[in-house]
């Protein structure tokens, strides 16, 4: 069938199973967007106010759901702004394909009007880019690009389409086969998807597990992007090894499951961090070894040997040396190795993890009028089992890793390795679309609302029934906090206090409910009001005032070990 390159854009997408796109339109991409207007009632698309979120939003519909997301902005300025997008999807490994137009081939390279070289810009943040020039390609690059966002290590890709190319006429053909049919498509998804590891690897493994007489599982985002929560769970239980968990993989171990010790690192439980302190086989699953989790890394588990077991080669040795290493998917990996082990392993551990997991800090249970633990609890058990927990960075960040009870895989939505102030609310959007049966609550601070609250326009316009939490300290908390222990008090910039704007009143403005609470009995009230609003079909806001000097507790200072906190 002869094609426009836009038509033939959309109909590749339908085929690879795409049903929303999150994007802003632009000169370069009316062709595009004309194409969607056409083929509405085959594919939907959510109008963000921003093109930073709709990048955000695509990454959220990836994080909740496991299937692809997608993006789609203008060239110059709209691609750009993709960009903070697209390197939080890149760092914590989510597959998204970020589309952008640009001006036409033969204006490339000239500094035209809204030209910029976004495939040059991207290339350390994505797994793999194209700049289109022939419409005979087009069909063929989306086909790959999904493969390759989506196989091996997922990630993002970009596609760059010249606008010219959008209107030219070119030959297109449905693929009869599966969404990742396609003749260079299909050779790529056999490399990247075969085994990398060999029978010896799974022998050493195996050895080095029978020998250890106190294993410490520390669990990843990896662990839940290839869907091996089961297998975690069993070998965590044949072992009878502590798990501990980095921020994007929580909920690989249900929170109140004998063996989860919960967060590692800077702000992780004194039961992991001591635990990995005192193992002598620490084996990491699909995680990354972040200075986060590990602080000065000579200090790190000093003790231990280390199992690293993760999809991508480039993450064995890279931040900790391996003792043995074993690179493959995680599920076919733990699979594997349960084969090898007996039905039953003695440890040494016995009652002192579960005296570490009864150390709390202080603040956990200090009597303020409003505290953090209280509103995520109380909000966790009114949104039931299946809500979907979204956060920016910030205080509020750890405060719901803390306390939100996560049960399973996919339900905690969090920008871990950029740390991207303004992520929430379009991961948000991206999550309530994409499932749509789950609750979906944002807990932000007023330092990240302030950056993406115009896309409260977005969840009015769609009938995105999201609840929002903000955490009004009138500080960028966590800097503040820093400050507080680090710089004697001297709050440089960090002070939010009489900026405005007013969360309810501009809520209001946006169409939104909103309530505002500074009591615990204010709170519960404020949610009732709200979950009102969410079961009619609306968005809801609940500004918490809390504390100024709230804080985020356990904490690691930089380059002590792990197990030396402040509590």
């Amino acid at each position: 069938m002869l094609y426009t390159g836009a038509r033939i854009l959309i109909e590749c997408l339908i085929e690879q199973g795409v049903d929303t796109i999150f994007g802003y339109p632009g000169g370069a991409v009316l062709h595009i967007y004309d194409e969607l207007y056409r083929q509405r009632e085959r594919i939907r698309h959510v109008l963000v106010s921003h093109e930073q979120h709709a990048a955000h939003a695509a990454d959220g519909y990836a994080r909740s759901s496991g299937r692809v997301g997608v993006c789609l902005a203008t060239s110059g300025p709209g691609a750009t702004n993709l960009v903070t997008g697209i390197a939080t999807a890149c760092i914590d490994s989510v597959p998204i394909v970020a589309i952008t137009g640009n001006v036409s081939v033969d204006l490339l390279g000239k500094d035209s009007f809204q030209e910029v070289d976004i495939a040059g810009i991207t290339m350390p943040i994505v797994k793999h880019n194209w700049i289109v020039k022939d419409v005979n390609d087009l069909a063929e690059v989306v086909r790959e690009a999904f493969v390759v966002a989506k196989s091996g290590r997922p990630g993002p890709v970009l596609i760059d389409i010249p606008k010219d190319v959008g209107a030219a006429l070119g030959e297109w053909k449905k693929t009869s086969a599966s969404p990742a049919a396609g003749g260079r498509a299909l050779r790529l998804a056999g490399r990247q998807n075969r085994a990398a590891f060999s029978d010896a690897d799974i022998e050493a493994a195996a050895a080095l597990l029978q020998s250890a007489k106190r294993p410490v599982l520390y669990a990843g985002g990896g662990a839940i992007i290839s869907g091996a929560q089961d297998e975690l769970r069993m070998l965590a239980e044949r072992l009878n090894a502590p798990v501990a968990l980095s921020l994007p993989g929580m909920g690989a171990l249900p929170h109140d499951h004998r063996l989860c010790t919960g967060l590692i690192g800077m702000h992780g439980t004194a039961a992991s961090n001591k635990a990995v302190q005192k193992a002598d086989l620490l084996i990491a699953v699909g995680a990354r070894f972040s200075d986060r989790v590990t602080s000065q890394v000579e200090k790190f588990a000093r003790g231990a040997k280390v199992l690293h077991i993760d999809i991508d080669p480039a993450e064995i040795n890279k931040n900790i040396q391996a003792d043995v290493s074993v690179t493959g998917d995680i599920k076919i990996v733990l699979s594997r190795l349960l084969q090898k082990l007996p039905a039953k392993m003695a440890t040494e551990w016995d009652k002192e993890v579960a005296e570490w997991k009864a150390v709390t800090p202080r603040d956990h249970h200090r009597k303020t009028s409003l505290h953090p633990r209280f509103v995520i609890a109380e909000t966790a058990k009114a949104l039931g089992e299946n809500a979907i927990a979204v956060t920016d960075v910030g205080q509020h960040q750890i405060w719901t890793a803390q306390f939100f009870p996560f049960n399973r895989p996919r339900s905690f939505l969090t920008s871990a390795g950029m740390g991207t102030m303004g992520f929430g609310m379009g991961a948000a959007m991206g999550a309530k679309v994409a499932m749509q049966a789950s609750s979906v609550a944002l807990f932000t601070g007023d330092g990240c609302f302030r950056m993406n609250c115009a896309e409260m326009a977005t969840l009015v316009r769609y009938d995105l029934p999201v609840l929002i939490i903000v955490f009004n300290n009138r500080a960028l908390g966590m800097l503040r906090q820093w400050q507080n222990f680090f710089y004697g008090g001297r709050y440089s910039e960090t002070g939010l206090e009489n900026l405005g704007p007013d969360f309810v009143k501009l809520a209001d403005a946006y169409g939104v409910p909103a309530s505002r609470a500074d009591s615990e009995a204010g709170f519960l009230a404020a949610l009732q009001k709200s979950l009102d609003a969410i079961k009619a079909g609306r968005p809801a806001l609940i500004e918490t005032i809390i504390d100024i000097d709230e804080r985020v507790l356990p904490m690691v200072p930089g380059g002590k070990p792990i197990d030396e906190q402040i509590m």
